[in-house]
């Protein structure tokens, strides 16, 4: 076992030099001007709160986004139903549309989070105020673990629920909202790592070893950067 640590370890130290060497050898990506750029919305995870988006959130403003609210959730353990929580969701959109005078939102969700945006995004017309929404880590298609807890919003996350077959039912789920999805094949939260792939999203994969890094990891936040702040659309 300590041996199978030690060369996972390795690989995902030689796969994030590799990908900080091809990041040095291009230029930073072109970003939109700031007064171009969305509201940006972040929505968290299981256990978590508008906490857990404090490097995210700093990266962002850093780059020039004016505009950066993270909602924390009630109750945030799963006890809940996703539907509840995703009206939570519309809620604080439409209250961020209303003090920046903005007419669509990009929206980042991680985890549980991802999951409640995707169903405010399809099922509750979210995908008419939502410009760009980046899922990371979410169990989209369920996660194993759910079967080892309780409650509404555990027991919609596990694969095969009534909430995931609804979701995966809808023919056209984005309209006009661009979608993206950022996971990692190591993760140990999202059973199998692969339930984090999006239907109709763009896809990017990461060599992060736990799923919490996926919010500190220095790649995942500059290709956060990199979407929201694109001029055009990011295929």
């Amino acid at each position: 076992m300590r041996e199978l640590l030690v060369v996972l370890g390795l690989a995902w130290l030689f796969s994030g030099c590799a990908v900080t060497a091809a990041s040095v050898a291009v230029s930073a990506p072109r970003l939109a001007p700031v007064e171009q750029r969305a509201p940006v919305l972040l929505v968290h995870g299981i256990g978590d709160d508008a906490s857990a988006f404090d490097l995210l959130r700093a990266r962002l403003e850093q780059a020039g986004w004016p505009h950066v609210h993270a909602i924390s959730l009630v109750p945030n353990n799963g006890s809940e139903g996703i539907p509840t929580l995703a009206r939570q969701v519309a809620r604080e959109a439409e209250a961020l549309r209303a003090r920046t005078g903005a007419r669509r939102v990009d929206v980042v969700g991680f985890s549980m989070g991802a999951l409640v945006t995707r169903y405010w995004v399809q099922l509750l017309g979210g995908r008419l105020v939502v410009r760009r929404f980046i899922s990371i880590s979410g169990p989209h298609a369920g996660t194993g673990l759910a079967f080892l807890g309780r409650g509404k919003g555990v027991s919609q996350m596990r694969p095969g629920s009534r909430l995931l077959r609804a979701l995966q039912k809808d023919p056209r789920p984005w309209g006009s909202t661009e979608v993206h999805s950022f996971w990692t094949p190591w993760d140990l939260t999202i059973l199998p790592a692969s339930s984090s792939r999006l239907p109709g999203a763009s896809e990017r994969r990461f060599p992060v070893l736990l799923h919490p890094w996926m919010l500190t990891d220095s790649r995942v936040l500059d290709s956060v950067v990199e979407v929201l702040g694109s001029p055009s659309v990011a295929r």
